[in-house]
């Protein structure tokens, strides 16, 4: 049976920025940028899945809503290594492991 976290495709952070914080406190890019003191394009490029989210983003937003620095590092390294995972499947199937 294969595993159910691996047959979706992986979700940018910044999806979930968008929809899951942005979208229900009627937040623009603008308006958390601006919250946030960082440049506009930042946020764009976020929600945009053009960006990563950097410790200092992480920083800001985990201040704005409360959450943790952690919480939105961990959406990041998830995608990341969901991205990675698939990418070089291969090469990691070619890889013999070094017995016990």
């Amino acid at each position: 049976m294969p595993n159910t976290s691996e047959t979706f495709a992986p979700i940018h952070p910044g999806e979930i920025l968008k929809e899951e914080f942005m979208e229900p406190h009627g937040l623009t890019a603008y308006r958390l940028a601006k919250a946030l003191r960082v440049p506009r394009n930042r946020i764009e490029s976020l929600v945009r899945a053009q960006r990563s989210i950097t410790p200092d983003t992480a920083l800001r937003l985990s201040r704005f809503f409360s959450s943790t620095p952690q919480f939105w590092l961990n959406l990041q390294n998830d995608y990341d290594m969901r991205i990675t995972r698939t990418a070089i499947a291969d090469e990691l199937d070619a890889i013999n492991p070094v017995a016990a």
